[in-house]
């Protein structure tokens, strides 16, 4: 029997990671839904998401910012005001994240009776 050895992970795979991992977070979900809509100050993306902290907040905008889902637009007013807002590119990311919750709504019952099965067939309290 020969041994084979795994082919490495192909460099396409580790560049896709790295989008996977943001668009995957449920923040950004959280985030991108909430602006889906309209442009909003952090504040009310904050209100309307609840639980988020101020810091991941800021981490995670800022982050969609870099990779160009979010625009934030600085209004010359005493004091500041920001507005955040999807971009096209933003916008298009909010249809799949739809998708994928009709599909969780759709299959969460069936799951959650899974893990029931599986936590009571291993004895899991």
């Amino acid at each position: 029997m020969e041994l084979t050895t795994p082919e490495p992970i192909h460099g396409e795979c580790r560049r896709f990671s790295s989008v996977l991992s943001l668009i995957g977070d449920k923040w950004t979900v959280m985030i991108v839904m909430t602006l889906n809509d309209r442009s909003r100050r952090f504040n009310d993306i904050k209100r309307t998401i609840g639980g988020i902290s101020q810091q991941m907040l800021s981490r995670t905008l800022r982050a969609l910012e870099r990779d160009g889902m979010v625009s934030r637009t600085v209004r010359p007013t005493v004091p500041p005001q920001v507005e955040y807002a999807l971009t096209d590119l933003g916008r298009s990311l909010a249809g799949p994240i739809r998708e994928l919750g009709y599909w969780a709504g759709a299959h969460i019952a069936e799951i959650e009776g899974n893990r029931l099965g599986f936590d009571e067939a291993k004895g899991v309290p």
